[in-house]
């Protein structure tokens, strides 16, 4: 499987995900349901905390894949909802360095998108995602 990120000429270069991503050759796909920042036993972790909340959702995706047999690298798009997109932009920083600590230097095509609440109480950040290999 090739994967490649696809950049439009003239445009100025994506910060911290790719506009699109052409996938050749997938055998594979794997389509990871909106995770939380909830531990195993699906109890949510870091209340209050948009970077701890997002990296422990962005853990729950990668541990999905993994599960499928695939790796972070194989995610080739991604939304993210969160509550409060002044606190993830005031977040980002941290949440860049726990981005890189789980996927590297891997941006799959992605959208944030703010919304009013998530279904679970005091969740900031729920992330679903695409995978192929």
């Amino acid at each position: 499987m090739h994967v490649e990120v696809v950049h439009p000429e003239g445009w100025k270069p994506a910060k911290g995900y790719a506009n699109a991503i052409r996938v050749e050759g997938a055998t594979q796909l794997l389509f990871v349901a909106g995770q939380v920042a909830w531990d195993a036993e699906q109890r949510l972790v870091g209340r209050g905390d948009m970077a701890g909340q997002f990296a422990q959702a962005l853990e729950n995706v990668a541990a999905c894949v993994r599960a499928a047999g695939g790796e972070p690298r194989h995610v080739v798009r991604m939304t993210v909802y969160v509550t409060d997109k002044r606190a993830y932009l005031a977040a980002t920083s941290a949440i860049g360095a726990r981005w890189r600590s789980i996927f590297g230097r891997h941006y799959p095509a992605m959208a944030l998108v703010q919304v009013a609440e998530l279904l679970e109480d005091g969740a900031l950040v729920e992330i679903e995602a695409t995978a192929a290999w």
